[in-house]
């Protein structure tokens, strides 16, 4: 059965298929989708899922579907594509289209620049609200993207105001455009970080931000549509270093098994190595287990509560740094905070832990005449393990932000493998120090 006899399929039935399908079954499909409803369809798709299309089709198809592209998603297609591509979907844009394409791509990915939209809707001063609203409707008929806003600028692109529509349709026909504008522009500029760009967009509720140079003449726009992407990407990064591994950088099915494992040994034999520190501290109490087998029962106990408490504190400051609500300069802030925690949380879980040795010992009898001195032991070692936990889960990504790495390398794992460590020294030497002439 051909293409053409085959039955049409409707976007949302192939968009909750498409994660299971492979890339033949993709390219057949999405042939199968009506003309009507294809090209939401096609916008809707990652950048890498478009040019797996895109390099399956013939070059006249090709070109029809690349065309269809605004430049800022032209550009993420040409910059997932391999070296050896890339040459070859620029040739099948139109020539103003690469000269924007080539522009962009002459920005990092993760700046405004790298974001933005050439294409934007834009006003003079002078235009009274009838010039402006049929200017904007010549616009829109070419090739501007986007009227969420109007912005204003002068004979040198300068970046002047912005009007919304609602403004536009709401003020009088002979009235200036300089008379309802908006003078004090949120805009960024092109060196902007994303993330910077993201709390931007979260702060003022805005839908576009204008992107300007030094002299504020204006360069392009940022959606929020383009944001929330970088936003998911971002998120989904960080989750995977916090569970302590490298970014997958594509969707789970399409990184290959090799890619995968590479991916994740590094942080594995990382830890893994951390651990048999860990073990190698065991053995130099081992005197101290051997007189008193009772002491390792609780080494799981210590060393969790800590682990737990820096995973805590580490996964908090992660995201507040991320979202701005905490900056380098608080870490002195954060530390007092997160001491003050540490102590309580620690005599709360310590009475627990000290408590369960004594109840234990009241109805079984489980630890013998020296149980008192143990609960005590135990009790204190929790408090100064998670102590040390919540001190360094927290300062332990502003470390990593100070020396210019992502905070989120201090993934929870590897903050439970350091206070791992910390823990059984902290046991072991508290045990040493109140046990010394009973059980030791």
């Amino acid at each position: 059965m051909t293409v053409m006899d085959a039955e049409p399929i409707f976007p949302h039935e192939l968009r909750d298929a498409w994660p299971a399908l492979s890339r033949d079954e993709r390219v057949e499909s999405f042939k199968l989708v009506p003309h009507a409803t294809a090209d939401d369809f096609f916008i809707s798709l990652s950048a890498q899922e478009k040019l797996e299309l895109l390099l399956a089709m013939g070059p006249g198809e090709r070109r029809t579907w690349l065309r269809l592209l605004p430049p800022d998603d032209a550009v993420d297609l040409v910059q997932a594509a391999d070296p050896e591509d890339r040459e070859s979907l620029l040739s099948e844009l139109d020539e103003t289209t690469r000269r924007e394409v080539h522009a962009l791509l002459a920005y990092a990915e993760d700046e405004a620049g790298g974001l933005m939209n050439p294409r934007f809707a834009r006003l003079r001063p002078e235009m009274t609200i009838d010039e402006a609203i049929s200017y904007l409707r010549k616009q829109t008929r070419e090739k501007v993207e986007t009227v969420y806003y109007a912005y204003v600028l002068d004979a040198k692109q300068v970046l002047l105001g912005v009007v919304s529509l609602r403004q536009l349709f709401h003020a009088a026909p002979a009235k200036r455009v300089a008379d309802i504008m908006e003078r004090d522009v949120v805009s960024v500029t092109e060196e902007t970080d994303q993330e910077t760009v993201s709390r931007l967009f979260t702060e003022h509720g805005l839908i576009a931000i204008p992107v300007v140079d030094d002299e504020r003449h204006m360069k392009g726009i940022v959606t929020l549509d383009d944001i929330v992407q970088v936003v998911q990407e971002e998120a989904t990064e960080d989750i995977q270093k916090v569970g302590g591994m490298e970014a997958l950088d594509a969707p789970y099915f399409e990184v290959g098994f090799l890619g995968m494992l590479k991916k994740r040994i590094g942080w594995l034999l990382i830890l893994f190595v951390g651990e048999m520190l860990t073990t190698s501290a065991m053995g130099r109490f081992e005197h101290a287990i051997q007189k008193a087998a009772v002491l390792s029962l609780f080494v799981p106990l210590i060393i969790s509560s800590g682990g737990n408490t820096g995973s805590q504190a580490s996964t908090l400051i992660i995201r507040s740094l991320a979202l701005g609500e905490v900056r380098l300069r608080d870490w002195w802030r954060v530390s007092r905070r997160e001491v003050m925690a540490g102590i309580s949380l620690g005599l709360a879980l310590g009475a627990v832990g000290a408590g369960r040795i004594l109840l234990w010992q009241s109805l079984f009898d489980s630890y013998g005449e020296h149980a008192a001195r143990l609960a005590l032991t135990v009790g204190l070692s929790v408090a100064g393990v998670v102590l040390f936990g919540a001190v360094t889960g927290s300062m332990l990504p502003f470390l990593l932000r100070r020396l210019g790495l992502d905070p989120a390398s201090a993934s929870a794992p590897f903050v439970a493998t350091l206070v791992d460590l910390s823990g059984v020294i902290i046991y072991f030497s508290a045990a040493t120090v109140l046990l010394t002439g009973t059980l030791l």
